[in-house]
């Protein structure tokens, strides 16, 4: 135990932060995070959000190092909360404040069902997403958050149109974080490399502290222990966001076998069985599902760890066990999420610019692989002009339907459609001529 649980709390660690941004991005898209009128409250919702982050990070991990039936890798997997949903759940709840919140869960439950039942066909289905799909996919992903840094790091929504919104005062500690998680990614080695974005947000806010930006007034108000509410925010059928939700569950399906692939690989030298990625591809809809049912948003299994048992050699499901534990403990702790919600705006957008660029850049890796002859080069073309070009001007669909106008602004959900109906429909041997 002496070894297992630092170690077990290192792998939480090294995903701690990308697991709570999600929760402060939609509730600031929303209209109840930062600078919203429910700051002289504390922001509970926006606190909620955080708790459920992590509550539901760690009960989701339960599933698939544990296992029950045939939900379950029973292997070293961190779930978390999911990156990749994002450009997909802005455009449903933007400035709707809690009234799109129940919208939202009911498509975040319906789509972790939906999930669940990828697992009985999750292995018949990877054919349609090579990796000019999936390198295509993710680059989008870090594209269209990409802005959220750079807006977060600038002071965020609420300074817009304000003196204060990207003066030096609010770039300064944003650059501090992304100086040091770089100088920590180049030049430390074991955890100090693996954390290096929760290292250099932890700087980033001392210096904000001694700039007189962090606030901790607030903290005093936050509970010792709450118990979350199920269907908190009501419950609401919005058919643009089950269908976004349904549509993200097949990526997320697909990038939960790439890591269970890789930590099979990197841990055991092995591939991963059937059993295995069927376990973990429920464990991850039964984990989104349950978590959209008391307020939280989809998980999936996290990319940092399969990197993180390669570097360790850490094989053992018990340790990580013992990290989701401690995330449970957290998240039944509002004060712990009152700690969170104290990092200013722009401290997190020095850590989210780097977060999101390296999942572009985990994108462009994944294109490496491709095979750039014309055909393909048309396929990433067209996917990607349509949906990076809906997604920079939204108001070019301004006389469709709201539905159309949530599931295509998303930019995400366009290119992922193009670049797996083309590759399907056009013939390989299109260079032929």
């Amino acid at each position: 135990m002496a070894k297992a649980v630092p170690l077990g709390i290192q792998h939480v660690l090294a995903m701690f932060v990308a697991n709570v941004t999600p929760a402060i991005i939609i509730a600031g898209a929303a209209g109840f995070g930062f600078g919203s009128d429910q700051g002289a409250l504390g922001f509970p919702d926006m606190t909620y959000m955080i708790q459920m982050s992590m509550l539901f990070a760690g009960i989701a991990t339960l599933f698939q190092t544990i296992g029950f039936g045939p939900v379950g890798a029973r292997l070293p997997i961190v779930q978390g909360t999911s990156f990749a949903f994002i450009p997909v759940m802005i455009p449903a709840v933007a400035g709707q404040g809690t009234d799109g919140m129940a919208g939202l869960m009911t498509g975040v439950v319906i789509g972790g069902i939906f999930h669940f039942t990828l697992g009985t066909v999750i292995g018949k289905i990877r054919f349609a997403l090579p990796p000019l799909v999936t390198g295509l996919i993710v680059l989008m992903i870090g594209l269209a958050l990409i802005k959220v840094g750079i807006l977060y790091a600038a002071g965020g929504v609420p300074l817009i149109g304000k003196p204060e919104y990207g003066a030096l005062a609010m770039w300064f500690p944003a650059l501090v974080v992304i100086i040091v998680t770089l100088a920590l990614k180049f030049f430390a080695k074991g955890m100090l490399s693996v954390a290096a974005v929760l290292v250099g947000i932890v700087v980033g806010y001392i210096v904000a502290f001694t700039m007189g930006q962090v606030n901790l007034g607030n903290i005093a108000r936050a509970a010792v222990f709450e118990v979350p509410a199920p269907f908190k925010w009501g419950f609401q059928f919005n058919s643009a966001i089950i269908i976004g939700m349904c549509f993200m569950a097949v990526i997320s399906a697909i990038e939960t076998v790439g890591d269970t692939s890789g930590i099979t690989k990197g841990g055991a030298g092995r591939e991963a069985t059937d059993n295995e990625i069927t376990g973990a591809t429920f464990a991850d809809g039964l984990g989104t599902a349950i978590a959209g049912i008391f307020g939280g948003l989809p998980n999936t299994s996290f990319s940092q760890n399969v990197g993180l048992i390669s570097m360790t050699g850490i094989m053992s499901r018990h340790v990580v066990t013992i990290g989701a534990i401690f995330l449970i403990i957290c998240g039944l702790m509002p004060m712990v999420g009152a700690v969170i919600r104290t990092v200013p705006i722009n401290v997190l957008g020095g850590g989210v610019i780097v977060m999101f660029g390296m999942v572009a850049a985990a994108g462009v890796n994944m294109l490496s692989d491709v095979d750039w002859n014309r055909r393909n080069m048309v396929i990433f073309a067209i996917s990607l002009s349509v949906g990076l070009g809906l997604q920079l001007e939204p108001g070019a669909l301004q006389h469709l339907p709201r539905t159309a106008q949530i599931l295509l602004t998303s930019g995400l959900l366009p290119s992922a459609l193009l670049s797996v109906v083309l590759n399907l429909i056009l013939p390989e041997d299109l260079d032929a001529d």
